[in-house]
């Protein structure tokens, strides 16, 4: 999986880097289609923001958690999109398929 770490108005410190590489690390287990991951931290004033974009295949699921730490934002943020990733993968397994239909002799019938 590719990260990509934007920090806006401060510079994210390789300790924070870390963090969220480890902790978007735990997402794997839970689905190995991830493609990428975008990560958006904000500062502004006393709200610290996190903004995170997972790109799985065919859908993007993102999430945006704001706290007065850093490190909780993060880690609240990876718990919101570890709940979307379970849904998203018990959605793709729990897709069933009609009735098969038959077709023969110009009738068409259901198998009991």
């Amino acid at each position: 999986m590719r990260i990509n770490i934007t920090a806006r108005h401060f510079k994210a410190s390789d300790r924070l880097k870390q963090f969220i590489e480890n902790e978007l690390s735990r997402l794997e287990k839970f689905y190995k289609g991830i493609i990428d991951c975008e990560v958006i931290l904000s500062y502004i004033k006393n709200e610290q923001k996190v903004e995170m974009f997972l790109n799985v295949r065919g859908q993007t699921l993102n999430t945006a958690v704001a706290s007065d730490d850093m490190f909780r934002s993060i880690d609240s943020a990876v718990k919101k999109l570890e709940r979307q990733l379970r849904k998203y993968k018990t959605k793709l397994k729990s897709f069933s398929h009609e009735k098969a239909v038959d077709y023969v002799g110009g009738d068409y019938f259901e198998e009991e």
